[in-house]
């Protein structure tokens, strides 16, 4: 008996000192990254603050000002000009942030925060359309890079960092720090998440909100009211608003990539391109006489929960949008999805009997799904911005788009790490940037 209890004690003495062990190696992994994160956050929550405070500021002295839009095409070539001449691969923005995180190579350069700050602030004082994700994702990353350069990370925990700063910029920017975690594990890898940078990811995230809300900026708020009950039609109807939305993100990456790939194919020189898209925009300004489509759109967007919008609202701005991105401006593409999204999802509301507010909401978040590939986060999201009491057809509209937008999305470095359908399951492991 003595002989058979020494050996069940030796396994529990083992035990107890692999649980402790654990313990202080999860602790220590704790208080390292709430170190780090904590800088980063401070960092990225005070760059989108003022960027958020300069966008206010563009915005308004562009509607009180219309005549300097007449000088889009000059601001243009100016920020081609300082992209050349002070660090032309920051030009690349998410997507050299995504091929970093997927093979951490060499250090994004500190001259992508200020140049996509003014590039973006610019770009929307002179009246192009464009978003503010892109700006803030870029700030954080490099600003999170940067940090590097003292701390002198492993390869490994430097990706890590890389998506503390991406998680840091979005939850600043848009005031969703879950949503903004999942954003940063899903969005350079399609169907899978990285848990090992959940943590860091969330530090970062609520790190960077709070101290963006220090601040006081002002984030955009939308609420959803009417929430019919959930039966098996109203369940149809949400998958049915889910397809439509799948399509729309699917159209407006599609858009973007080809007249993206029209500019450089038949206008060469790089300053030639703003020249000519800024001319686009500014005589569509002058042929429809009206500014809601350019900017980031915020007033329509939260118009479009309380009245109906036009059926050509959305694709209005898919061609602004991809017109001015295409030509070398700056700035994001998640605002214009928003608006197109919200839109869209209010014109439905005259063909499908679900009520305008929880449309413009499904589609708010499901065209974002669509054309960035993130299911999760979308869904957290339309949950932080418009409460619980919708979140089952938020879910079903995201899902859904997420599936119809196929091997398609925004991020051309993007990387299948679990095919979207048993169809499709050749394709894992390829990049966007083959079937775009």
């Amino acid at each position: 008996m003595m002989n058979d209890t020494k050996p069940k004690l030796n396994q529990i003495e083992k035990l107890k000192q692999l649980t402790f062990l654990d313990n202080l190696l999860g602790f220590k992994f704790l208080l390292k990254w709430l170190f780090i994160c904590s800088i980063v956050g401070a960092l990225s929550g005070t760059a989108s603050a003022w960027f958020l405070m300069a966008l206010n500021w563009a915005t308004n002295f562009r509607e009180q000002h219309l005549w300097i839009i007449a000088f889009l095409p000059l601001s243009g070539m100016l920020i081609i000009f300082f992209y050349e001449k002070l660090n032309k691969e920051a030009s690349r923005g998410n997507n050299l942030i995504i091929e970093e995180i997927h093979q951490p190579k060499k250090k994004i350069s500190f001259w992508m925060a200020p140049l996509i700050f003014v590039g973006t602030v610019a770009t929307h004082l002179f009246g192009g359309s464009a978003g503010r994700e892109g700006s803030a994702v870029q700030m954080g990353a490099a600003l999170a890079d940067e940090t590097n350069s003292w701390l002198k990370l492993k390869k490994r925990d430097r990706r890590i960092l890389l998506m503390c700063g991406v998680s840091a910029g979005f939850a600043s920017l848009f005031g969703t720090p879950l949503a903004a975690t999942l954003f940063a594990l899903e969005v350079f890898l399609i169907g899978a998440i990285v848990y090992e940078a959940i943590l860091p990811c969330l530090l970062a995230a609520v790190v960077a909100y709070w101290v963006c809300n220090l601040w006081d900026p002002g984030h955009s708020h939308y609420i959803i009211q009417n929430i019919p009950d959930l039966n098996v039609l109203n369940i149809l109807i949400a998958v049915l608003a889910g397809i439509v939305f799948g399509l729309t993100g699917r159209l407006f990456a599609n858009t973007n990539h080809f007249i993206n790939n029209s500019f450089k194919q038949y206008i060469p020189n790089v300053y030639a391109q703003p020249v000519v898209g800024a001319c686009m925009v500014i005589c569509f300004l002058l042929i429809w006489g009206d500014t809601q489509y350019i900017g980031l759109g915020l007033d329509t967007i939260e118009n479009a929960f309380h009245v109906q919008q036009p059926y050509y609202g959305f694709i209005i701005k898919i061609l602004l949008t991809a017109i001015t991105l295409g030509a070398g401006f700056k700035g994001g593409e998640v605002t214009p999805l928003f608006f197109i999204g919200a839109t869209l999802g209010s014109a439905l509301s005259g063909i499908l009997p679900l009520p305008i507010d929880l449309l413009s909401g499904m589609g708010f978040v499901a065209v974002f799904t669509a054309a960035a590939n993130t299911p999760l986060a979308c869904i957290l999201m339309g949950i932080e911005l418009f409460g619980a009491s919708s979140a089952v057809y938020i879910a079903i509209s995201c899902v859904v788009a997420y599936l119809f937008s196929g091997h398609n999305g925004i991020y051309s470095s993007q990387k299948i790490g679990s095919a979207k359908h048993p169809f499709w399951i050749r394709q894992s492991g390829k990049n966007l940037s083959t079937f775009n």
